[in-house]
């Protein structure tokens, strides 16, 4: 007989934006992270880095972002520096999505992306799983030369984006998800199921 638990966790996954007090910490922050590490990768390149913002310096980070948008736009309204500085500065915990590439590897660095972002999936279940909930962001903050330096990330190595992880401020809703008809076909159109 099918057990279908692990799979209904996944079904049930969603991205949770209003996260609060506690973050996971400790051994199951650990697990958490493995499970990141045990993403698909081809060439064995391990270009898995993931940089944890907690604490106290959610403000240096905040610091940096608002350094960043200044060099950007050095108009940039006090209500737009505010809500950038916010998305660091409320979430217990972000997970900085790092990605060590190499250049001169046979393995395609799109494929190393991809390695990072399989990784970054992981995280999300893994977090979902331990009951905790996140969100992957990405945006100017993430492809900003600046920010990425301040992570410790000079080109070729990049950011793939943050998790904001934390406890779900209130129970989540189930997110509405495409049909399989509009994204699954069998090849060739005219094979049998």
């Amino acid at each position: 007989m099918t057990d279908f638990a692990g799979l209904d966790m996944l079904l049930s996954r969603v991205s949770v934006s209003r996260l609060v007090e506690p973050a996971p910490e400790g051994d199951v922050l650990e697990r958490i992270l493995a499970a990141g590490l045990r993403a698909p990768d081809h060439g064995h390149l391990t270009p898995w880095r993931y940089v944890l913002i907690r604490g106290e310096a959610r403000t240096r980070m905040a610091d940096l972002v608002e350094a960043a948008l200044r060099a950007r736009d050095p108009e940039a309204p006090a209500a737009l520096i505010d809500k950038q500085r916010g998305k660091f500065l409320r979430p217990p915990l972000t997970i900085a999505l790092g990605a060590r590439l190499r250049v001169d590897h046979k393995v395609p660095q799109s494929e190393q992306m991809l390695a990072v972002g399989a990784g970054a999936m992981n995280l999300l279940n893994a977090i979902h799983a331990t009951g905790f909930g996140a969100i992957w962001v990405t945006g100017a903050n993430a492809y900003d030369p600046l920010v990425q330096a301040g992570l410790g990330f000079e080109a070729p190595d990049t950011l793939a984006g943050f998790l904001f992880v934390g406890t779900p401020a209130e129970p989540p809703q189930a997110a509405p998800r495409p049909s399989l008809a509009g994204h699954v076909v069998v090849w060739p159109a005219h094979a049998e199921a």
